[in-house]
């Protein structure tokens, strides 16, 4: 304030919260390193944590340089983003809520704000206020900046885990030589369907199978996108050499392809996974024999 830099040895708050900070790097990061946060997050060495502890100071003292204090996207954070993230999703992954990581976090501050005060013994209190007020402001977009990056994770993790059980909900299965089925189960939606046309056109490369059998037994009805989905995989298999088969269409479905006017001319359907199954052993020659009361017969 130009009350405070009038006498020429203090400047403005900012600038005095970005040299203490620089000054006193050291003893904030060996305080940290004894907070909960740092303490629960990096348990092998106390002197890691006091490395880590040490870049958020740098971290704070670049951004309190660019006069930024209340900018997340300052490029001070840049360096630590990564670290805070992982940080939070130490945290997180420990069993804490959203609420209890920004508690920690919270806690950081009050250590800092000692030293600073410590660091101030001659300045007014308007400007030692004012100096407490730029750290607050400062330690709060960090609080900001980790939660951020901690939801754009979690976010992230929640993607990866939902496109991992879109493929454990897609098995593909080994029938016979040459033959692989997706018997499919639940409601099938754009993003699914994309999974079943990769893993059905992957299996077919691995297996060398000459017949997929698409099976929708389980799926109550499809929409108008998920059903040209459909009709692309047939045709995909088909591209890669494979004959695509496809069963158990219920008359919800069969409505709605007709509706839509697809040409189902080509495809190459039967009423169930068994039939479909029958059908393209028969296409292989191989016989299908049943057990009889009087012996084993050929069906």
């Amino acid at each position: 304030m130009p009350e405070h830099e009038a006498d020429g040895t203090l400047g403005s708050p900012t600038d005095e919260v970005r040299d203490f900070l620089r000054r006193r790097r050291e003893q904030i990061a060996q305080r940290w390193a004894d907070e909960p946060l740092f303490r629960a997050v990096f348990t092998l060495s106390r002197d890691e944590a006091v490395e880590a502890g040490k870049a958020v100071v740098d971290a704070l003292a670049q951004v309190a340089d660019a006069q930024r204090v209340e900018d997340p996207d300052a490029a001070g954070f840049t360096t630590v983003r990564e670290q805070l993230a992982r940080m939070g999703a130490a945290r997180s992954r420990a069993g804490l809520s959203t609420a209890q990581v920004s508690s920690e976090l919270a806690t950081l501050r009050q250590p800092v704000e000692n030293l600073l005060l410590a660091d101030l013994p001659d300045a007014s209190p308007d400007h030692a206020r004012a100096c407490v007020t730029t750290l607050s402001v400062l330690m709060g977009t960090l609080r900001v900046v980790v939660m951020q990056t901690a939801l754009t994770e979690g976010q992230a993790l929640i993607d990866r885990q939902r496109l991992q059980l879109l493929e454990v909900a897609t098995p593909v299965i080994k029938l016979w030589d040459g033959i692989v089925a997706v018997p499919l189960i639940g409601t099938l939606d754009s993003a699914r369907s994309q999974v079943v046309m990769e893993t059905l056109l992957e299996s077919i490369v691995d297996q060398q199978a000459r017949f997929a059998i698409l099976d929708i037994t389980g799926v109550p009805t499809v929409d108008s996108l998920v059903a040209q989905h459909l009709m692309k995989t047939v045709a995909a298999a088909r591209l890669m050499g494979a004959e695509c088969i496809v069963s158990g269409i219920r008359p919800a479905i069969a409505q709605t392809m007709v509706h839509l006017g697809l040409d189902l001319g080509t495809v190459i359907t039967r009423s169930s996974l068994a039939d479909a199954l029958g059908y393209v052993l028969h296409q292989l020659g191989v016989g299908i024999v049943n057990p009889t009361p009087y012996g084993a017969g050929e069906r």
